[in-house]
């Protein structure tokens, strides 16, 4: 009997959750996806919310289990990740 599937939560700040239409989900990651820069693309190629969002990939900035983390970083089933678009101050 195989172990049931850990999924990732993964949560939309600001534009990113207008554009997906969600606040978070919850999903199971492909085999093939294995990092931040992974999940990115292949969240890009799920419909066209998730398109759109993506869209400008460069500008956005990832967490990982609540800490700033660069795109080349590994992911694990159960890992949280939060999308911010960049912010500024003034």
């Amino acid at each position: 009997m195989s172990e049931p599937a850990i999924p990732l939560r993964i949560l939309y700040f600001a534009w990113l959750r207008e554009r997906v239409g969600l606040s978070e989900e919850t999903l199971i990651k492909p085999d093939d996806v294995g990092t931040l820069a992974e999940l990115i693309a292949w969240l890009a190629i799920r419909d066209d919310r998730h398109a759109a969002a993506f869209a400008q990939s460069g500008v956005i900035r990832c967490a990982l289990n609540q800490e700033f983390a660069p795109l080349n970083s590994p992911i694990a089933p159960g890992d949280e990740i939060a999308f911010f678009p960049p912010v500024t101050g003034g």
